[in-house]
Parts: structure tokens; sequence; C-alpha cells
């Protein structure tokens, strides 16, 4: 345990400094291949929900609709 007061003497100077510690009691150690697994797994997440987007997004494919551009008038009088 690192907490205390600590002392340093040298000829006639005397300092001293007053050490304060916690531990984190549910951190967990993270090394490189840790983080480099995650940003890639995030970058390969995120180019999926690209394709994904992109997929299921209305892009035009150069089809042309099958509705005509002509309207059939009813033939009543009335709502002419």
């Amino acid at each position: 345990d690192p907490r205390g007061l600590y002392m340093c003497e040298t000829g006639d100077k005397r300092s001293s400094l007053q050490v304060h510690y916690r531990m984190c009691q549910n951190c967990i150690e993270v090394d490189a291949p840790t983080i480099s697994g995650i940003v890639i797994a995030d970058m390969v997440a995120t180019l999926f929900l690209a394709v994904a987007v992109y997929c299921i997004s209305g892009h035009d494919r150069g089809h042309t609709s099958r509705a005509s551009d002509k309207q059939n008038l009813i033939s009543n009088e009335l709502y002419q």
C-alpha cells in the first residue's frame, strides 16, 4: 500500500510528501492487442453498416417506372 507520509532528508533540508492512493475496484487492464481488436471490430461494423444502408436504400438502378405519364380522364362531364 503506497499511501502515507514520505520524508526526504538531504543534509540539513527536510521535505515531506503525503500520498493518497485509491485503486479502482471494477477496472480491467487493457493492453495494445485488445485496443487494436476493438478498433478493427469497430471499423468492420461501420463498413458492414454502410454497405447494408447502401443496399437497403432506394438508390437509382436505372429502372423506369411502369406507371404511365398519361392520365385517363373520367368520362363523366361533372368531374371534367
